[in-house]
């Protein structure tokens, strides 16, 4: 089973991105199942009920999301809809949304799970917790379970790349929007990787216009973000699971420019 994880679709060049390329990605490396992550589709980020309608239309299978996503009133409705769009399982019980959703691929269930950081993010509960009490139920439905961890410090993504080797098929990273060059398969047969990169503009400082950024960076004045011009890139991973076992057999970095 191949599956594609996309890295966060920044703004209108991101989504421009996945409409022109995921289609060709999917039939020249028989994708079987696509995840990405849309917590920044929108303006302003967070995700609307037509973005991810566009996203889904271009064929992404699953929406995962992150610390944004509350940042638009429209993911309450997708959530109340069911969408195949997932926010992280360490939010508090009672949150709207769900942390995981049941996929299909060759027919097989594919549990996939999203998960948020604590290390310089907010402080939810404990996603170590909160992943061993979604892996109670999911392990019994299938032995393919994918983990986004929506994660700024590294030492957090590893940290959790570990915990979970040999209990679901991969572990990656999102929200830092760096592809990083760590892709490797665990001793347990989990596929791992720090962050599988940004969907969005490639002249940018993590998809915003660089003057805005660094002016920040000097002058330390707030100043409203917008989303750089130019041209964009395409990043993400390529996994190869083993149906009968749910361990990685493969796992490659994919980046279109």
């Amino acid at each position: 089973m191949k599956v594609l994880a996309i890295g966060d679709i920044v703004g209108n060049p991101g989504r421009e991105m996945v409409k022109n390329f995921l289609d060709k990605v999917i039939k020249d490396l028989e994708v079987d199942l696509c995840i990405a992550n849309g917590e920044n589709s929108a303006v302003g980020n967070g995700i609307t009920r037509a973005i991810a309608n566009e996203l889904f239309d271009a064929g992404v299978d699953v929406i995962t999301l992150g610390n944004h996503v509350w940042s638009k009133k429209d993911v309450f409705r997708l959530f109340e809809e069911k969408a195949k769009i997932i926010r992280p399982a360490n939010y508090p019980p009672g949150t709207p949304g769900a942390g995981y959703v049941i996929a299909y691929a060759k027919k097989q269930k594919v549990a996939v799970i999203n998960l948020s950081g604590r290390v310089y993010l907010e402080n939810l509960d404990c996603p170590f917790r909160a992943v061993d009490n979604e892996l109670k139920a999911l392990s019994k439905i299938t032995n393919i379970i994918i983990v986004e961890f929506h994660a700024e410090a590294t030492s957090e993504k590893v940290a959790m790349g570990w915990y979970l080797d040999g209990k679901v098929s991969a572990v990656y990273g999102t929200h830092t929007h760096i592809q990083t060059a760590d892709e490797r398969i665990l001793p347990g047969g989990t596929g791992y990787i720090t962050d599988i990169g940004m969907t969005g503009p490639y002249n940018s400082i993590l998809g915003v216009k660089k003057e805005i950024i660094i002016n920040r960076f000097i002058s330390h004045l707030p100043e409203k973000f917008e989303i750089a011009d130019g041209p964009a890139q395409f990043n993400g991973i390529i996994l190869e699971i083993d149906e009968s076992t749910g361990k990685t057999t493969s796992i490659n970095r994919l980046i279109i420019k």
